[in-house]
């Protein structure tokens, strides 16, 4: 029984060692992200989903190391969560750097134009930008007047108003379907 409670709670490196690893794991991912794009944070297509869950397990080694004790997990854990914590502090307190960090958001759709520029730096395909679309109420792009997508792969969607005519129009159809 005393080998059992050794192998899960006895460090099989120095805590050094666990502190650290995280540490360079979390910077590498932090950075790796920033430049993959602002796609890979929300805008998730099955492709980027299995690229994130096989990334989580590859770095998963690097941080316990040969160290597959409970104690050495709970440190590498509580190490990643203490200097995202820190982080997000310091950030919140920082805001050009954060705007280095994070990056700007970036307009898709400008006066009712798609900006194709845009989509192609972001990965984006038209279809997907319609998806989102979608998910927010608009049934087509050309209901839109405005898209960002947000640092953190958020797109928001901005509606265009209508012109006094389309409204007349759209009232006259609506009456007319009302009597038919």
């Amino acid at each position: 029984m005393h080998i059992i409670w050794h192998d899960m709670f006895v460090l099989g490196l120095p805590i050094a060692e666990k502190i650290l690893r995280p540490l360079f794991v979390y910077v590498f991912l932090i950075v790796g992200l920033r430049l993959a794009g602002k796609r890979e944070l929300a805008q998730l297509n099955p492709f980027d989903l299995v690229v994130l869950l096989t990334l989580s397990n590859t770095v998963q080694n690097a941080i316990i190391g040969d160290d597959n004790s409970v104690t050495g997990g709970l440190i590498g854990a509580g190490t990643l969560l203490l200097v995202n914590y820190i982080v997000i502090r310091f950030l919140f307190t920082h805001e050009h750097l954060e705007h280095i960090v994070e990056g700007e958001p970036d307009a898709l759709i400008e006066n009712g134009v798609i900006r194709e520029d845009r989509l192609k730096k972001e990965l984006l395909t038209k279809a997907e930008l319609v998806t989102a679309a979608h998910r927010q109420g608009f049934a087509s792009l050309s209901e839109i007047e405005r898209a960002v997508i947000e640092p953190g792969g958020t797109i928001y969607f901005v509606g265009r108003k209508a012109s006094p005519e389309e409204l007349q129009q759209k009232t006259l159809v609506d009456r007319l379907d009302a009597i038919g």
